[in-house]
């Protein structure tokens, strides 16, 4: 069995288990599956999946980094500090090896800051800094450390900041992607049953 279409992938994605007891203080909120197969889809039509060596950083349940071994990646690194979503993330990579052949998945529970391996590529969709200002900071400065190209989602208002930090770093905005960033009601102050967040999806390369 292979994933022959973006549908395909969107589809195999939506199946997997999401959070359980989502964490106000870590803001885990789900990637919606279209989104994550559209952002992992773009990534494979630029040659940027197969054979690489890629860290999902703050990787939940792990949705972007099954993408990106259904689309043929070497190897995946899922890193995540919290143990309970890391279990379901092991779950969800587990049932995808019932089904399909996959690279190499490697699970760490740590802090984003702790990760020294060299990877090809960095996926990730930080906190958005809504419970501590710039939480997502750190990620990035991890990820400018360890990887030449990084994908990083952030709130389209922190563009700015995002803007500043690749220039400390060295590194150059490629491609920027913007999206309505759906929020499901999870927390007892949550008015909505959905709340819409304008976020931006960046790629950043190092400078030559």
């Amino acid at each position: 069995m292979a994933i022959r279409s973006k549908k395909d992938l969107e589809m195999e994605l939506s199946k997997l288990k999401s959070f359980q007891q989502p964490s106000f203080e870590l803001e885990q909120y789900a990637t919606p599956s279209s989104l994550a197969a559209e952002w992992i889809w773009n990534m494979a039509m630029k040659g940027e999946v197969a054979g690489r060596t890629i860290l999902d950083a703050a990787c939940g349940p792990g949705i972007l980094g099954i993408g990106l071994l259904l689309l043929g990646a070497r190897k995946v690194y899922f890193l995540d500090k919290d143990d309970t979503i890391m279990r379901i993330c092991m779950e969800n990579v587990t049932k995808i090896k019932q089904e399909y052949e996959i690279g190499k998945a490697e699970f760490i529970i740590e802090d984003i800051s702790l990760f020294d391996e060299e990877v090809d590529i960095v996926v990730q969709n930080p906190p958005f800094g809504t419970k501590q200002e710039h939480a997502d900071k750190k990620f990035l400065e991890t990820a400018f450390r360890v990887a030449p190209v990084v994908y990083s989602m952030h709130k389209w208002i922190t563009k700015t900041f995002v803007e500043a930090i690749v220039k400390d770093f060295d590194f150059a905005i490629t491609h920027v992607w913007r999206y309505e960033f759906p929020i499901k009601a999870a927390f007892k102050f949550h008015e909505k049953p959905v709340k819409m967040i304008d976020v931006g999806l960046w790629r950043m390369e190092k400078r030559d």
